[in-house]
């Protein structure tokens, strides 16, 4: 292949001569070159797509997981706000039945209630069983709860927080001083006579005026007498101190407790002391044995309440317990607090602040009270 270079008029025309071979190679190298060129940019936009999805799958799984994550986060965050609502809920139902327990027990220490209405044993089967607990839930109706439920949830349970906290204070400050006078109000009630002091309940004389059994004569009498057996256990009637334990002629051998609010007991004639002076006894404790020591006809027990130093009538007290182990042959009934005339320095149980309103007395004494027995002493 001839080539004819013609660089201007004035020069001379040169001619070269290039070979066939390099005529066709040039082109094939240069297409070869290109196509190599357009091969490897092709190859590396090919890897670095490659490499650009697999990152993007990456990313993309990666993304999933992640709103996955998220998901199960709003779930248990949901469920846990559902769990802490049902919780504040159950809690709040305890405290308001607290707080209602609290004011049974104000209002059983003012006197306006005899007794909370549930035992403690029904209380806690009450709680327990009102508990939430998530192994209970077993179906229902599925519907959807959205973000504003759950904010509308999660407010709802602050103010219930908030609620319970303010009653939390107000149960802090005041239970000391409902503590405090629950623990008076169970002192002076384990110091209130309540206890029939012989196990037998059979009186032989009442309180009041009647005839004397030694002198045949009109005389007060300032207790009851409780006929039994020599050597029958006499019980303390109430919680309280000994404050005489000795024998007196009249009284034979007697034991004066002291109690609350301003009460003593008396329990005379007895065969035998079991307690001193200074010992602290509590209700039903056995102090000494019934006998007839002292101005007496016959085995039996005198047993005196004084209030403020003036005796009063033993039986409002210890009516219930009289009433307990009534025999079917009588029954005791309801009546005015003096069946007969009271004694100077007394005014019935009416005067009496730990008296109750009502007294239950045996009128008339039926037989298997009072029977032929006559009077035995003071």
């Amino acid at each position: 292949m001839t080539l004819l270079v013609i660089r201007d008029a004035e020069q001379a025309v040169k001619q070269m001569n290039v070979p066939k071979m390099l005529v066709v190679s040039v082109p094939i190298a240069a297409v070869l070159s290109i196509s190599g060129l357009v091969l490897s940019m092709q190859w590396k936009a090919a890897t670095e797509i490659r490499e650009l999805e697999g990152l993007l799958s990456h990313q993309s799984e990666a993304l999933e997981v992640t709103v996955k994550n998220k998901d199960e986060a709003i779930q248990r965050l949901q469920n846990e706000i559902i769990r802490l609502s049902s919780e504040t809920e159950n809690f709040k139902h305890r405290l308001n039945h607290m707080s209602s327990l609290e004011k049974q027990l104000e209002d059983f220490v003012e006197g306006t209630s005899a007794v909370p209405q549930k035992s403690g044993e029904e209380q806690a089967r009450f709680v327990h069983s009102t508990a939430w607990n998530e192994q209970r839930q077993v179906g229902g109706e599925e519907i959807g709860v959205g973000l504003e439920q759950m904010l509308e949830l999660a407010e709802r349970s602050r103010l219930d927080l908030v609620q319970m906290q303010r009653m939390l204070s107000s149960i802090q400050r005041s239970a000391p001083a409902v503590l405090n006078q629950a623990q008076k109000k169970q002192e002076l009630i384990a110091g209130t006579p309540s206890v029939w002091p012989t196990k037998s309940r059979r009186l032989t004389s009442s309180f009041g005026y009647r005839k004397d059994p030694l002198t045949g004569y009109a005389a007060f009498h300032a207790g009851i007498d409780i006929g039994g057996e020599t050597g029958d256990s006499v019980l303390a009637a109430a919680e309280g101190e000994v404050i005489e334990a000795d024998f007196n002629t009249s009284r034979g051998n007697y034991i004066i407790i002291r109690h609350v609010n301003q009460l003593d007991t008396w329990y005379m004639h007895l065969q035998q002391i079991h307690v001193s002076v200074g010992d602290q006894v509590d209700k039903g404790d056995i102090i000494g044995a019934l006998g007839t020591t002292g101005r007496s006809t016959g085995p039996h027990l005198h047993f005196q309440i004084v209030e403020r130093g003036e005796p009063i009538d033993p039986l409002p007290f210890l009516g219930d317990a009289a009433a307990a182990d009534t025999p079917p042959e009588g029954r005791p009934v309801k009546v005015s607090a003096a069946s007969g005339v009271s004694g100077p320095g007394s005014s019935g149980p009416s005067r009496s602040p730990s008296s109750p309103p009502s007294v239950t007395r045996l009128s008339p004494l039926p037989k298997w009270i009072m029977g032929d027995a006559q009077a035995y002493g003071t």
